[in-house]
């Protein structure tokens, strides 16, 4: 099992949820954050001041599949999220060692 990590552009969210769906995603935790990387934020005028913004405003997905979806997960992931342009985002994939469901107890994939 993988876990997959996404950290996308927030009006692509829609895109990417709708597509995970069509391959059978049935579940993902969505998280708001906010981060950089080489696009090192960007300078903003307020009320007559200019202010940089450091942290830009991201959404994390968080996805859990078997480790035969991986690649179809992300290779959807990077169609959907892709515009482009700078600030795209990342995707990071580990490896799950036990997915446990609480309610039923069910464990590995049948959890998922």
């Amino acid at each position: 099992m993988k876990l997959i990590t996404a950290v996308i552009k927030p009006f692509k969210l829609d895109d990417v949820r709708e597509a995970l769906a069509e391959i059978g995603i049935q579940g993902m935790t969505v998280t708001e954050v906010k981060g950089f990387g080489r696009q090192k934020g960007h300078t903003e005028l307020y009320r007559g001041a200019e202010y940089v913004v450091d942290f830009l405003p991201k959404v994390k997905l968080e996805i859990a599949v078997p480790t035969e979806m991986e690649e179809s997960v992300v290779e959807v992931i990077i169609k959907s999220a892709s515009t482009g342009k700078i600030g795209d985002g990342k995707i990071f994939i580990s490896t799950l060692e036990e997915v446990i469901r609480i309610r039923t107890g069910e464990t590995g994939s049948d959890a998922i």
